[in-house]
C-alpha cells in the first residue's frame, strides 16, 4: 500500500504542477492550481515513511486514506454546485482528475485493509 500512496501522490503532484504551469503560460496562474500538489506531497511523504517504518505502516496508511478521502470530497464540493454550467476548462479537468485519483486510492486502500484483516 505505501507504493500505491507514492504513485498516487506523484500523479497528484504532476496534476498540480501541470495546472500551475498552464496558468503561468496563460498569465492566469493561481496558487489554487497547486492544491493537488499539496495533497500529492502529503501522500508521497506518508508512503515513503510507511515503507521505512514497519511499526508505523498501518497508522500512516490510515492517515493516507483520510487525506485521499478529503482529496476526493474537496474537488467535488466545488464541482457539484456548478454541475449544470461547467465547461471543460483545465481547472475543471484538474479537479476531476484529483477526485478520481483520490477515490481510486481510497478504494484500493479499503480493499487492502479488508484483505489484511481477513489474513490476520
Amino acid at each position: 500500500m505505501p507504493n500505491t500512496a507514492i504513485v498516487c501522490g506523484i500523479l497528484l503532484s504532476l496534476i498540480g504542477l501541470g495546472g500551475y504551469a498552464y496558468g503561468l503560460m496563460n498569465n492566469t496562474a493561481s496558487v489554487t492550481a497547486l492544491i493537488p500538489l499539496f495533497f500529492g506531497t502529503v501522500l508521497e511523504a506518508l508512503g515513503f515513511v510507511a515503507k521505512a517504518s514497519e511499526k508505523l505502516r498501518k497508522h500512516l496508511m490510515h492517515v493516507a486514506v483520510l487525506v485521499a478521502l478529503l482529496g476526493f470530497i474537496a474537488p467535488l464540493g466545488r464541482l457539484l454546485p456548478n454541475l449544470g454550467n461547467l465547461t471543460m476548462s483545465p481547472a475543471v479537468l484538474s479537479q476531476i482528475a484529483m477526485s478520481a485519483i483520490c477515490l481510486i486510492f481510497v478504494i484500493l486502500a479499503v480493499r487492502s485493509f479488508i484483505a489484511a484483516r481477513k489474513n490476520a
